[in-house]
């Protein structure tokens, strides 16, 4: 179960990949939602805090890498607003 618990992680963290890239290549965030995105995040948060209460490393390292790529996603929304518009 710990695998099956490490290979979700490692894919559903590497999805936010491509939309990283794809932001940093066209510095356009037009179509990307803020408030989906902030309600993501503090979602992500939580699941960390819980990995981290119930020792899951999995859920662990899954959550703090997504954590990251997530205010990466939320970083560049803010910085490139203005030029979506």
């Amino acid at each position: 179960m710990e695998t099956l618990g490490y290979i979700a992680g490692i894919l559903t963290t590497l999805a936010f990949v491509p939309q990283v890239l794809q932001i940093y290549k066209t510095k356009s965030v037009k179509d990307v939602s803020l408030s989906m995105f902030l309600i993501f995040t503090a979602g992500v948060i939580m699941w960390l805090v819980y990995g981290i209460k119930v020792q899951a490393f999995p859920v662990i390292a899954a959550n703090a890498i997504t954590l990251i790529l997530s205010l990466v996603i939320l970083f560049f929304k803010l910085k490139y607003r203005k030029t979506s518009l």
